[in-house]
């Protein structure tokens, strides 16, 4: 008998075993099923329901991708909320930047204390102590 690689269609088809299982000493009909065959069309039944499978795993993928979303939304709020000293403390440079913006002179002083509406002769602030 020659090696199934080398064997053709006709070959194949004149083999014991071949064709529809379970149908040894059966005359296969035209269409490859047995005539006894209750449904000719069963391994195609699955296809019955696919628009329904569909439906249903797009709405499960639309319900994991918008939990995916509240999920991150929810870990975006969380770090806002929180105080992240490299984030929302200002670096050392524009720390510097102030303080060399800043100046002290002696001839604004006067015109500041002209302009201040606050009473030199007053007691010293002592927080507890009633006057």
């Amino acid at each position: 008998m020659p090696e199934p690689a080398e064997m053709n269609g006709a070959d194949i088809g004149k083999m014991p075993g071949s064709g529809v299982p379970g149908s040894e000493g059966k005359d296969p009909v035209a269409n490859g099923h047995a005539e006894n065959e209750s449904n000719p069309f069963a391994e195609y039944m699955w296809m019955e329901n696919e628009e329904e499978y569909n439906r249903q795993v797009e709405e499960e993928l639309l319900e994991q991708e918008f939990l995916e979303r509240c999920f991150q939304e929810m870990l975006d709020e969380e770090d806002q909320d929180w105080f992240i000293p490299e984030r929302d403390l200002p670096s050392v440079g524009q720390i510097q930047q102030q303080l060399n913006g800043l100046s002290v002179s002696e001839g604004n002083a006067e015109e500041i204390l002209g302009k201040s509406i606050l009473n030199p002769e007053a007691k010293e602030f002592v927080p507890g102590v009633k006057y």
